[in-house]
């Protein structure tokens, strides 16, 4: 392994981490926005997503280009294929929070309706899932990765109720339907970063054990 190659994993990670920090912030912000209603901070997150899609660009061609000039194997091209991953994942969260984020803006355009307790845990869960997903990997923490996995069927089960909610507050006031219905688009969103995570962390699982976990019932097949 040359000094060169070294530099250059380390120059990549270091960029996948940067992603990785602007992605969880991002996040943390939506949900933010969603919950108290806070217009510009919506702004924010939803302008910020086109850093989130220049840095992926920049994650995506590094990896590309070590894997082109050092043929790397083993562990080394364990993580390579590892970081193309969780970057593809990673900037889907992105598109996801900014999608929380326009839901929250036009919540805050409408006039105020009870919040469900679920949308709120939901968006909460999701919110430390991405960041337990993305602590696992820096420290390559499979147990902390598993808990992650864990998390996405109790993310799913609030975002049903969610549904719940919705359909029968509609019912009952359907000159509100709309607003109920962004509420959930937002646990639509919610939903779909906690499988992204979930991602992460099955590949984290992989980098560090060398066992894809995605499809365990193959296994039991066996």
């Amino acid at each position: 392994m040359t000094k060169v190659f070294v530099h250059e994993i380390e120059k990549l990670k270091r960029k996948i981490l940067s992603l990785s920090a602007q992605v969880e912030e991002n996040v943390v912000q939506a949900v933010k926005a969603l919950i108290t209603r806070d217009p510009e901070l919506a702004k924010q997150v939803i302008e910020s997503d086109m850093d989130i899609d220049r840095q992926e660009v920049e994650v995506e061609e590094e990896a590309l280009k070590i894997l082109a000039l050092y043929q790397p194997v083993a562990m080394d091209l364990r993580f390579l294929t590892t970081v193309l991953k969780i970057n593809n994942d990673l900037e889907r969260i992105g598109d996801l929070a900014a999608n929380i984020a326009k839901r929250a803006r036009k919540l805050c355009k409408e006039s105020e309706v009870p919040v469900p307790e679920e949308l709120e845990v939901a968006a909460l869960k999701a919110r430390d899932m991405v960041r337990n997903s993305l602590t696992a990997f820096v420290n390559l923490d499979a147990e902390l990765a598993n808990t992650v996995r864990e998390a996405d069927d109790e993310v799913d089960d609030l975002c049903r109720q969610v549904f719940v909610f919705v359909a029968n507050a509609g019912e009952k006031d359907p000159s509100r339907l709309s607003i109920y219905l962004t509420m959930l688009l937002a646990s639509r969103n919610l939903e779909r970063i906690g499988d992204h995570a979930t991602n992460i962390a099955e590949d984290i699982i992989y980098l560090i054990d060398g066992v894809i976990v995605r499809h365990p019932a193959l296994d039991e097949e066996d």
